[in-house]
């Protein structure tokens, strides 16, 4: 396949327009080393370690959560030469979808994670300039059940905060999601589910009796890659993931 071909294909079906001027990320194909794809890697983090996994298994494209390039990119020195000399040199070619595999309705991580848990979604919710990224539903377990099943399914360890009496409701925002705490109180969410553990929203989820699940920043964001891998399949190509974890 042309890699003009499936970036079309992965820019329509992430809907990788819309968050533009959203996401901090820039999204979508980063870098060209190549015209023709047979094999594409996906991996959570743009990095040396994944670069060279996915050379070693003769990949041509490699499809990152986080990417190299941000809105506060600087320039092509130092460690991000090395990194853009090694890609064009083996001749991979990098694409990035941040926001858009979050909040992706079908394959997205907030998504999965839901469906891992067996949840009763409602709708979405986790507002972002104006986007909501994360989703909530009804969920009868206890927070212990929740979080075991976590622990098994995304082969994390799990950081659990008990702050309500019970669990009925449950809100999911992969990676770092505490801003969601406040939109969390309005929808009467008892637990949210997110990655990274931030100290700032101890007290703030304490005094709103919402528990919260810290299931680590990478663990919440491989599930969603691993569910695009099967889509890419369905296009006749060879997929592979990466795996780089970071324990965080």
């Amino acid at each position: 396949m042309k890699l003009y071909e499936i970036v079309s294909f992965l820019n329509s079906y992430l809907n990788i327009s819309e968050w533009e001027n959203i996401d901090s990320s820039k999204n979508g194909l980063q870098v060209e080393s190549c015209n023709s794809i047979e094999k594409v890697a996906f991996s959570v983090d743009a990095c040396m370690d994944s670069f060279k996994k996915a050379v070693e298994t003769k990949a041509n494209l490699l499809i990152t959560h986080h990417g190299l390039f941000w809105k506060d990119f600087k320039g092509i020195t130092g460690i991000m030469a090395k990194r853009l000399k090694y890609l064009i040199k083996n001749e991979l070619s990098l694409y990035a979808a941040h926001l858009p595999l979050d909040a992706h309705p079908e394959v997205g991580n907030n998504i999965q994670i839901a469906k891992i848990l067996e949840m009763d979604i409602e709708g979405a919710f986790a507002q972002y300039h104006g986007k909501t990224i994360g989703f909530y539903g009804k969920i009868e377990d206890s927070i212990n059940n929740i979080a075991k099943k976590l622990e098994e399914k995304l082969k994390t360890k799990p950081l659990v905060l008990e702050f309500s009496k019970n669990i009925s409701k449950a809100g999911v925002v992969s990676g770092r999601g505490g801003f969601s705490i406040y939109d969390a109180e309005k929808l009467d969410i008892d637990l949210l589910i997110t990655g990274e553990a931030e100290h700032s929203i101890y007290h703030t989820a304490k005094e709103l009796g919402i528990s919260l699940i810290f299931a680590g920043h990478y663990a919440t964001e491989v599930v969603g890659l691993k569910a695009l891998m099967k889509k890419v399949r369905e296009l006749g190509l060879e997929t592979v993931f990466i795996d780089c974890p970071t324990g965080i």
